[in-house]
């Protein structure tokens, strides 16, 4: 559907066909580096990076709790 297609008579139209340009010009400029996480998860690719953050959040505890023992 195009944006232009929309009718005209709602009252922030104009500025939901802006943010939909701008989106599409995002999408456009980045589609090389945006992940299709349909295709990870179908191919059985790790699609969360939630051990990682665990892993991060853990070591930093460490940390803390050593600062704190001095």
């Amino acid at each position: 559907m195009d944006a232009e297609a929309l009718e005209k008579d709602y009252s922030n139209t104009r500025k939901f066909v802006t943010a939909i340009g701008e989106f599409r010009s995002y999408i456009a400029s980045n589609s090389v580096s945006l992940i299709n996480y349909g295709e990870r998860y179908q191919s059985g690719e790790r699609i969360s990076s939630a051990s990682v953050e665990a892993t991060v959040n853990a070591v930093i505890s460490k940390r803390f709790a050593k600062k704190q023992q001095m």
